[in-house]
């Protein structure tokens, strides 16, 4: 993938930004678990291979938006890794266990994620345990707050005001890898191959996900909403739906474009980019048409 990337790190960038100057569609696209540039100090506090740290990735995700990219929709792709900072937790999702010597009085939340270890800093994987040796200090974790998690959101939140200034009504579409929910010759079950999420309707106005799950339904693919994941952080935050401001969570079963494996990109890849542009070019038309937001009031 080509693009401008903008530093916002002292230790390198943070994410890649696309199509900078491009504010033609009414949709940014974001993908917040797309990091993989590992550090060595990051290899270095972990206890378990490298490739199996990369589990906590949306494992290529980033490759299912390479065609929108090509066509100039605005992007932000996170280069950070999750293990580093979940751009998709509050801020305030810190795991008592993974950071020391946090202070007292320290506002700050827990959630059924942070519970299962999956927190603003990741503490174990599902059938793994534990990823780190050691904690972190309350500097290096508010430094990645600072430095990381802080950036990302305020580059959303930009491009997101650049857009409004043009169109009015705007779309963050938030792309998402998952398990498989099962196989997909499961006898006499038709299992959900994406997933979208808008919060049960507080994220975006609710046509939206509908015309999402039909778009990927003329594809042959089975979609459902908000089962089971209607959507975390990222578009709770800044889907604002009566301000103009929708956000989708989309979460695409990983078997449908990776390789047996799951580690690398498979035959299906191609597939997915046509469901994932058609899908995302379906919702730009349909929020060029709205003035949902001024009909809610």
């Amino acid at each position: 993938m080509k693009g401008e990337a903008e530093n916002m790190w002292s230790s390198g960038a943070i994410y890649d930004a696309y199509g900078k100057e491009n504010y033609t569609m009414p949709v940014l696209l974001s993908v917040p678990h797309a990091g993989r540039a590992y550090t060595p100090a990051v290899l270095e506090r972990c206890r378990i291979p490298h490739t199996t740290l990369s589990r906590l990735e949306d494992r290529y995700a980033d490759l299912l938006i390479a065609p929108l990219l090509e066509r100039g929709y605005r992007a932000i792709v996170a280069r950070t890794p999750r293990a580093v900072i979940d751009f998709n937790r509050d801020a305030r999702d810190i795991d008592a266990r993974v950071v020391a010597n946090i202070p007292k009085n320290q506002p700050l939340i827990q959630t059924s994620k942070q519970r299962g270890g999956l927190g603003l800093f990741p503490r174990t994987l599902p059938r793994i345990g534990d990823i780190w040796n050691g904690m972190i200090s309350w500097e290096e974790a508010g430094s990645r707050i600072e430095g990381a998690h802080g950036p990302y959101h305020a580059a959303l939140e930009s491009h997101l005001d650049a857009l409004a200034r043009r169109h009015g009504e705007v779309l963050l579409c938030d792309i998402h890898s998952m398990p498989p929910l099962g196989t997909r010759r499961e006898a006499g079950i038709k299992r959900t191959d994406i997933v979208i999420g808008d919060r049960f309707g507080t994220s975006a106005m609710s046509r939206l996900a509908e015309l999402a799950c039909a778009t990927v339904e003329m594809h042959g693919l089975v979609a459902a909403v908000n089962h089971p994941y209607s959507g975390s952080y990222l578009i709770e935050r800044h889907g604002q739906p009566r301000n103009g401001r929708h956000a989708l969570q989309i979460e695409v079963s990983r078997d449908l474009y990776l390789d047996t494996e799951m580690t690398e990109p498979g035959e299906g890849l191609g597939k997915l980019q046509a469901v994932i542009a058609d899908l995302v070019t379906q919702l730009a038309r349909e929020v060029s048409r709205g003035r949902w937001s001024e009909a809610a009031e």
